[in-house]
Protein backbone atom coordinates (compact mmCIF):
# COMPACT_ATOMS: atom_id res chain seq x y z
CA UNK A 1 0.00 0.00 0.00
CA UNK A 2 1.19 3.56 -0.68
CA UNK A 3 1.87 5.85 2.27
CA UNK A 4 0.46 8.82 0.32
CA UNK A 5 -2.69 7.04 -0.73
CA UNK A 6 -3.88 4.79 2.06
CA UNK A 7 -6.12 1.86 1.12
CA UNK A 8 -4.99 2.08 -2.51
CA UNK A 9 -2.67 -0.23 -4.44
CA UNK A 10 0.32 0.68 -6.56
CA UNK A 11 0.50 -0.80 -10.06
CA UNK A 12 2.82 -3.56 -8.85
CA UNK A 13 0.67 -4.35 -5.83
CA UNK A 14 -2.54 -4.45 -7.88
CA UNK A 15 -0.88 -6.57 -10.57
CA UNK A 16 0.17 -9.07 -7.90
CA UNK A 17 -3.34 -9.04 -6.46
CA UNK A 18 -4.82 -9.79 -9.90
CA UNK A 19 -2.05 -12.27 -10.79
CA UNK A 20 -1.04 -10.44 -13.98
CA UNK A 21 2.02 -8.62 -15.26
CA UNK A 22 2.34 -4.89 -14.54
CA UNK A 23 2.58 -4.32 -18.29
CA UNK A 24 -0.96 -5.70 -18.69
CA UNK A 25 -2.34 -2.96 -16.42
CA UNK A 26 -0.29 -0.30 -18.20
CA UNK A 27 -1.51 -1.52 -21.61
CA UNK A 28 -5.17 -1.58 -20.49
CA UNK A 29 -4.74 1.99 -19.28
CA UNK A 30 -3.18 3.05 -22.61
CA UNK A 31 -6.11 1.71 -24.65
CA UNK A 32 -8.68 3.11 -22.22
CA UNK A 33 -10.05 -0.26 -21.13
CA UNK A 34 -9.09 -0.18 -17.47
CA UNK A 35 -7.43 2.77 -15.78
CA UNK A 36 -6.23 3.43 -12.22
CA UNK A 37 -8.60 5.35 -10.01
CA UNK A 38 -5.83 7.84 -9.20
CA UNK A 39 -2.91 9.21 -11.22
CA UNK A 40 -0.79 11.70 -9.29
CA UNK A 41 1.32 14.55 -10.61
CA UNK A 42 4.42 12.36 -10.65
CA UNK A 43 2.82 9.78 -12.95
CA UNK A 44 2.20 7.17 -10.28
CA UNK A 45 -0.91 5.02 -10.65
CA UNK A 46 -3.11 3.82 -7.81
CA UNK A 47 -5.94 1.29 -7.82
CA UNK A 48 -8.75 0.67 -5.34
CA UNK A 49 -10.04 -2.65 -4.03
CA UNK A 50 -13.39 -1.85 -5.69
CA UNK A 51 -11.63 -2.09 -9.05
CA UNK A 52 -10.67 -5.73 -8.43
CA UNK A 53 -14.12 -7.03 -9.45
CA UNK A 54 -14.05 -4.81 -12.53
CA UNK A 55 -10.71 -6.25 -13.58
CA UNK A 56 -11.88 -9.80 -12.80
CA UNK A 57 -14.82 -9.38 -15.20
CA UNK A 58 -12.45 -8.25 -17.97
CA UNK A 59 -10.30 -11.35 -17.44
CA UNK A 60 -13.40 -13.55 -17.29
CA UNK A 61 -14.66 -12.22 -20.61
CA UNK A 62 -11.20 -12.71 -22.14
CA UNK A 63 -11.19 -16.28 -20.85
CA UNK A 64 -14.45 -17.11 -22.65
CA UNK A 65 -13.10 -15.73 -25.91
CA UNK A 66 -14.14 -12.08 -26.12
CA UNK A 67 -11.64 -9.72 -27.71
CA UNK A 68 -10.45 -6.59 -25.92
CA UNK A 69 -12.37 -4.52 -28.50
CA UNK A 70 -15.60 -6.35 -27.68
CA UNK A 71 -15.02 -5.95 -23.95
CA UNK A 72 -14.28 -2.25 -24.43
CA UNK A 73 -17.50 -1.80 -26.42
CA UNK A 74 -19.47 -3.18 -23.47
CA UNK A 75 -17.54 -1.07 -20.94
CA UNK A 76 -18.53 2.03 -22.88
CA UNK A 77 -22.23 1.08 -22.57
CA UNK A 78 -22.42 -0.35 -19.07
CA UNK A 79 -25.76 -0.99 -17.41
CA UNK A 80 -27.28 -3.76 -15.27
CA UNK A 81 -29.39 -4.93 -18.23
CA UNK A 82 -26.44 -4.99 -20.63
CA UNK A 83 -24.32 -6.84 -18.11
CA UNK A 84 -26.93 -9.56 -17.53
CA UNK A 85 -27.45 -9.96 -21.30
CA UNK A 86 -23.71 -10.19 -21.85
CA UNK A 87 -23.28 -12.79 -19.10
CA UNK A 88 -26.14 -14.90 -20.48
CA UNK A 89 -24.66 -14.77 -23.97
CA UNK A 90 -21.24 -15.77 -22.68
CA UNK A 91 -22.79 -18.57 -20.62
CA UNK A 92 -24.30 -20.09 -23.77
CA UNK A 93 -20.93 -19.87 -25.52
CA UNK A 94 -19.27 -21.50 -22.51
CA UNK A 95 -21.83 -24.32 -22.46
CA UNK A 96 -21.01 -25.08 -26.11
CA UNK A 97 -17.30 -25.13 -25.28
CA UNK A 98 -17.97 -27.53 -22.40
CA UNK A 99 -19.83 -29.83 -24.82
CA UNK A 100 -16.88 -29.71 -27.22
CA UNK A 101 -14.40 -30.45 -24.43
CA UNK A 102 -16.55 -33.38 -23.28
CA UNK A 103 -16.49 -34.78 -26.83
CA UNK A 104 -12.71 -34.43 -26.88
CA UNK A 105 -12.46 -36.15 -23.48
CA UNK A 106 -14.59 -39.04 -24.80
CA UNK A 107 -12.34 -39.31 -27.88
CA UNK A 108 -9.25 -39.48 -25.66
CA UNK A 109 -10.86 -42.15 -23.45
CA UNK A 110 -11.75 -44.21 -26.55
CA UNK A 111 -8.21 -44.01 -27.91
CA UNK A 112 -6.69 -44.95 -24.53
CA UNK A 113 -9.06 -47.90 -24.22
CA UNK A 114 -8.26 -49.06 -27.76
CA UNK A 115 -4.49 -49.03 -27.25
CA UNK A 116 -4.71 -50.64 -23.80
CA UNK A 117 -6.93 -53.43 -25.19
CA UNK A 118 -4.54 -53.92 -28.10
CA UNK A 119 -1.65 -54.54 -25.71
CA UNK A 120 -3.39 -57.75 -24.57
CA UNK A 121 -3.99 -59.15 -28.08
CA UNK A 122 -1.96 -61.87 -29.77
CA UNK A 123 -1.91 -60.41 -33.30
CA UNK A 124 -0.66 -63.67 -34.78
CA UNK A 125 -3.80 -65.59 -33.81
CA UNK A 126 -7.00 -65.94 -35.84
CA UNK A 127 -10.11 -66.48 -33.74
CA UNK A 128 -13.87 -66.92 -34.03
CA UNK A 129 -15.73 -64.67 -31.60
CA UNK A 130 -19.32 -63.56 -31.07
CA UNK A 131 -19.47 -59.76 -31.25
CA UNK A 132 -22.36 -57.46 -30.30
CA UNK A 133 -23.93 -55.13 -32.82
CA UNK A 134 -22.23 -51.80 -33.49
CA UNK A 135 -23.59 -48.53 -34.85
CA UNK A 136 -21.55 -47.10 -37.72
CA UNK A 137 -21.80 -43.72 -39.40
CA UNK A 138 -21.20 -44.35 -43.11
CA UNK A 139 -19.56 -42.40 -45.89
CA UNK A 140 -21.20 -42.24 -49.28
CA UNK A 141 -20.62 -45.37 -51.34
CA UNK A 142 -17.04 -45.67 -52.61
CA UNK A 143 -17.20 -48.98 -54.44
CA UNK A 144 -15.69 -48.85 -57.97
CA UNK A 145 -14.52 -45.23 -57.56
CA UNK A 146 -11.47 -43.79 -59.30
CA UNK A 147 -8.49 -42.72 -57.20
CA UNK A 148 -9.58 -39.08 -57.48
CA UNK A 149 -13.17 -39.92 -56.47
CA UNK A 150 -11.88 -41.99 -53.54
CA UNK A 151 -9.73 -39.10 -52.27
CA UNK A 152 -12.72 -36.73 -52.57
CA UNK A 153 -14.98 -39.19 -50.73
CA UNK A 154 -12.50 -39.58 -47.87
CA UNK A 155 -12.15 -35.79 -47.63
CA UNK A 156 -15.94 -35.33 -47.62
CA UNK A 157 -16.33 -38.01 -44.96
CA UNK A 158 -13.75 -36.45 -42.64
CA UNK A 159 -15.30 -33.00 -43.18
CA UNK A 160 -18.70 -34.38 -42.18
CA UNK A 161 -17.25 -36.05 -39.07
CA UNK A 162 -15.85 -32.67 -38.03
CA UNK A 163 -18.91 -30.62 -39.02
CA UNK A 164 -21.43 -32.92 -37.31
CA UNK A 165 -19.17 -33.71 -34.32
CA UNK A 166 -19.17 -37.42 -35.17
CA UNK A 167 -15.49 -38.14 -34.54
CA UNK A 168 -15.73 -40.49 -31.56
CA UNK A 169 -12.05 -41.37 -31.34
CA UNK A 170 -12.55 -44.75 -33.00
CA UNK A 171 -10.43 -45.46 -36.08
CA UNK A 172 -11.93 -44.81 -39.49
CA UNK A 173 -12.82 -48.21 -40.87
CA UNK A 174 -13.74 -49.68 -44.24
CA UNK A 175 -16.46 -52.17 -45.25
CA UNK A 176 -15.83 -54.95 -47.76
CA UNK A 177 -18.88 -56.85 -49.03
CA UNK A 178 -19.16 -60.58 -49.70
CA UNK A 179 -18.96 -60.25 -53.47
CA UNK A 180 -15.70 -58.33 -53.26
CA UNK A 181 -14.21 -60.93 -50.94
CA UNK A 182 -15.26 -63.76 -53.23
CA UNK A 183 -13.72 -62.11 -56.30
CA UNK A 184 -10.57 -60.99 -54.52
CA UNK A 185 -11.35 -57.26 -54.80
CA UNK A 186 -10.55 -56.74 -51.15
CA UNK A 187 -9.33 -53.16 -51.55
CA UNK A 188 -12.44 -52.11 -53.50
CA UNK A 189 -14.24 -50.89 -50.38
CA UNK A 190 -17.98 -50.28 -50.26
CA UNK A 191 -18.03 -47.64 -47.50
CA UNK A 192 -15.91 -45.95 -44.88
CA UNK A 193 -17.27 -45.79 -41.34
CA UNK A 194 -16.83 -44.37 -37.85
CA UNK A 195 -18.29 -46.24 -34.88
CA UNK A 196 -20.87 -44.27 -32.87
CA UNK A 197 -22.25 -44.72 -29.34
CA UNK A 198 -25.87 -44.34 -30.53
CA UNK A 199 -27.91 -43.85 -33.72
CA UNK A 200 -27.52 -40.42 -35.28
CA UNK A 201 -30.74 -38.54 -35.92
CA UNK A 202 -31.27 -37.59 -39.57
CA UNK A 203 -27.89 -39.00 -40.64
CA UNK A 204 -27.08 -42.27 -42.44
CA UNK A 205 -25.92 -45.04 -40.17
CA UNK A 206 -25.56 -48.80 -40.34
CA UNK A 207 -25.97 -51.42 -37.62
CA UNK A 208 -23.65 -54.40 -37.79
CA UNK A 209 -24.97 -57.85 -36.96
CA UNK A 210 -24.62 -59.35 -33.52
CA UNK A 211 -23.11 -62.63 -34.69
CA UNK A 212 -19.93 -64.67 -34.98
CA UNK A 213 -16.91 -63.02 -36.60
CA UNK A 214 -13.62 -64.41 -37.78
CA UNK A 215 -11.03 -61.98 -36.42
CA UNK A 216 -7.51 -61.64 -37.74
CA UNK A 217 -4.77 -59.02 -38.01
CA UNK A 218 -2.89 -57.77 -41.03
CA UNK A 219 0.67 -56.52 -40.68
CA UNK A 220 2.12 -53.88 -42.98
CA UNK A 221 0.97 -52.36 -46.26
CA UNK A 222 -2.65 -52.72 -47.38
CA UNK A 223 -1.62 -53.89 -50.85
CA UNK A 224 -0.70 -57.28 -49.32
CA UNK A 225 -3.91 -57.66 -47.31
CA UNK A 226 -5.36 -60.38 -49.58
CA UNK A 227 -2.80 -62.81 -48.09
CA UNK A 228 -4.24 -62.20 -44.63
CA UNK A 229 -7.77 -62.75 -45.93
CA UNK A 230 -6.61 -66.04 -47.50
CA UNK A 231 -5.30 -67.23 -44.12
CA UNK A 232 -8.58 -66.25 -42.49
CA UNK A 233 -10.66 -68.03 -45.18
CA UNK A 234 -8.56 -71.17 -44.64
CA UNK A 235 -9.12 -70.94 -40.89
CA UNK A 236 -12.87 -70.53 -41.42
CA UNK A 237 -13.01 -73.58 -43.69
CA UNK A 238 -11.01 -75.69 -41.24
CA UNK A 239 -13.43 -74.82 -38.44
CA UNK A 240 -16.61 -75.27 -40.51
CA UNK A 241 -17.57 -71.63 -40.97
CA UNK A 242 -18.76 -69.94 -44.14
CA UNK A 243 -18.54 -66.35 -45.30
CA UNK A 244 -21.14 -63.85 -44.11
CA UNK A 245 -22.24 -60.63 -45.79
CA UNK A 246 -19.56 -58.12 -44.76
CA UNK A 247 -16.02 -57.67 -43.48
CA UNK A 248 -14.83 -54.67 -41.48
CA UNK A 249 -11.28 -53.30 -41.46
CA UNK A 250 -9.88 -50.84 -38.95
CA UNK A 251 -6.36 -49.95 -37.84
CA UNK A 252 -5.15 -50.93 -34.40
CA UNK A 253 -1.71 -49.38 -34.87
CA UNK A 254 -1.20 -46.76 -37.57
CA UNK A 255 0.90 -43.62 -38.06
CA UNK A 256 -0.07 -42.35 -34.59
CA UNK A 257 1.70 -45.33 -32.98
CA UNK A 258 4.14 -46.62 -35.59
CA UNK A 259 6.54 -44.66 -37.80
CA UNK A 260 6.68 -47.03 -40.75
CA UNK A 261 3.74 -48.49 -42.70
CA UNK A 262 5.40 -51.89 -42.61
CA UNK A 263 4.69 -51.90 -38.85
CA UNK A 264 1.03 -50.91 -39.06
CA UNK A 265 -1.52 -53.44 -37.79
CA UNK A 266 -5.08 -53.66 -39.12
CA UNK A 267 -7.90 -55.59 -37.48
CA UNK A 268 -10.18 -57.54 -39.83
CA UNK A 269 -13.60 -58.78 -38.72
CA UNK A 270 -15.43 -61.08 -41.15
CA UNK A 271 -19.06 -62.07 -40.54
CA UNK A 272 -19.29 -65.88 -40.47
CA UNK A 273 -21.94 -68.57 -40.09
CA UNK A 274 -21.43 -72.09 -38.85
CA UNK A 275 -22.05 -74.75 -41.51
CA UNK A 276 -23.88 -76.74 -38.86
CA UNK A 277 -26.55 -74.02 -38.57
CA UNK A 278 -27.22 -73.97 -42.35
Amino acid sequence: MSNNYEKHFTTGEFAKLCKVNKQTLIYYDQIGLFSPIIKDGKGYRYYSLAQYDYFSVIELLKEVGMSLKEIQAYMENKSPENFVNLMRKQKLILQEKIKELKLIENMIDTKIEGIENASEIDFNKITIKHCPKRILYLSKQIKNTTEKQFVEAVSDFIDELYRSKLDTGHPIGAIVNKGQMETGEIENYSYLYMEQPAPIFDLPYFVTKACDYCIGYHFGEVKHISKTYKKMFDYMGKHNYILGEFAYEEYVYDAVIRDDESNYIMKILIEVHSKKSN
